[in-house]
């Protein structure tokens, strides 16, 4: 659903632009005094100027996503390391726990044979 709600906003977003766009092209738009960005110096209608604003926002969401998607990725496998150490370290316990309990069984096996260990004389 979210996604068929997203590309409707985009399809209306590419529609308000191309309007936009040719809504102030021609000599009429012509843009009265020239700017520069980064040395580039522009020229041209107020049409031409929404045009290059379009881009530069789509650039600037793309870069936004890119540093989302990498941002999600990166507490995805965090969540995933802790989840595993956590893991480890139950095992960890059990095994000691195992271990403990070995040891005390063998501790008491030996107490109750009467001649101390085997070979003993």
């Amino acid at each position: 659903m979210i996604v068929i709600v997203g590309l409707i906003l985009l399809l209306a977003a590419v529609v308000v632009g191309v309007a936009g766009v040719l809504a102030n092209a021609g000599s009429g738009h012509e843009l009265t005094d020239g700017f520069a960005v980064l040395g580039y110096h522009v020229t041209g209608s107020t049409g031409t100027l929404f045009l290059y604003g379009i881009v530069v926002g789509a650039i600037g969401l793309l870069g936004l996503g890119v540093l989302l998607a990498g941002a999600r990725r990166t507490s995805r496998r965090g969540r995933a390391a802790r989840r595993g150490l956590k893991q480890s370290r139950l095992e960890t316990d059990a095994a000691i726990a195992r271990r403990d309990d070995l040891v005390r069984e063998r501790g008491s096996a030996r107490v109750e044979t009467p001649g101390g260990p085997a070979g003993a004389a």
